[in-house]
């Protein structure tokens, strides 16, 4: 989770992409919650990078209780160098994921295999790619090809037997200088161990999820809410508020003769007052007033007033429209 979350901008100017909200937690909580609840859990790792600090101490105030390693890359050169730099202590069976990916999947393996989980898509292009055989074993991945093998779209979710050995094609790879566009990617470690005699099994996915830019980001509120991740049944009604669901509205937010949903997160501490809100997420003391939202992205501490429309605007942002003048 180390890189500067371009795409998100201007929400990752303050604060590093794992932290933005949906659904009634972070990006990193969705991600985290099902991981932790694997057994025999013995460490996380945390490759961070931008802002990471943020990362502490939201660890610290969410999970105070779990074992956590940080490990800081500076230079962003790619998924590869990223594990290369978290290496010690890296042993054993070890599931690799990229926070911005939330899948939903069976996690149980077999003895003796490692797995990739794949998603099929209609234009596998723009992602990493798993050729498979007849039996779905893996006999390479592709990054971004011109001309995809297969429609089976790598999800950014690995888990690995035995550690070492990926450390040890890495270790390969980088003295090779296998680079794309000046990045190790992680496919290319992953056909040195294939070409080794590397067991490895593609399993699909039974869902998957993308957290990079506002449209995914809101497609992706979508999903959660409509599938458990709402609090539609005890959320605020009364004082003039009507509930479209499904929505998620912290109990700290004080929302009152407005109409909220379908499809909406509002934060702690938000103030919402005569106003209509959906398909939108609406981070922590945001206030919201005279207002008709839709498909918007609204940071920390924001104050919208007398708006209308689409909106995607960062911490302590300021928003006085015409509407109603």
């Amino acid at each position: 989770m180390a890189g500067l979350g371009t795409r998100l901008r201007p929400h990752t100017w303050s604060k590093p992409k794992p932290l933005v909200p949906l659904a009634g937690k972070t990006v990193l909580g969705h991600f985290l919650d099902p991981v932790i609840a694997l057994p025999d859990l013995e460490e996380v790792v945390l490759i961070v990078g931008y802002l990471g600090d943020q990362i502490r101490d939201y660890m610290g105030q969410h999970y105070p209780d779990l074992r956590v390693r940080y490990v800081v890359q500076e230079e962003l050169s790619g998924q590869s160098h990223a594990i290369w730099l978290a290496r010690e202590g890296l042993e054993g069976p070890t599931l690799i994921g990229f926070v911005d990916s939330l899948i939903e999947a069976d996690f149980e393996v077999s003895d003796g295999e490692d797995v990739v989980w794949v998603r099929e898509v209609d234009d596998p292009r723009r992602f990493g790619v798993a050729e498979v055989d007849a039996e779905g074993r893996v006999q390479r991945l592709i990054e971004k090809p011109d001309d995809p093998p297969s429609n089976l779209a790598v999800v950014g979710f690995y888990y690995f037997e035995r550690a070492e050995r990926l450390i040890e094609a890495i270790q390969q790879q980088m003295e090779h200088g296998s680079m794309l566009k000046g990045e190790y990617f992680l496919a290319d470690a992953i056909n040195i161990m294939l070409d080794d005699g590397l067991n490895m099994r593609a399993v699909q996915a039974d869902a998957w999820n993308d957290c990079g830019t506002q449209s995914s980001l809101l497609e992706t509120n979508r999903y959660l809410l409509d599938h458990g991740r709402d609090n539609t049944e005890i959320a605020l009604a009364g004082n003039g508020v009507v509930i479209e669901p499904p929505v998620f509205l912290d109990p700290s937010a004080h929302v009152r003769r407005s109409v909220i949903g379908p499809h909406v997160s509002i934060g702690p501490g938000c103030v919402v007052e005569r106003s209509s809100i959906r398909d939108s997420i609406l981070d922590a003391d945001t206030e919201v007033r005279d207002s008709d939202l839709s498909d918007s992205l609204i940071g920390r501490a924001c104050i919208i007033l007398n708006s209308e429309g689409s909106l995607n605007i960062g911490d302590a942002s300021q928003v006085r429209g015409g509407r109603g003048e």
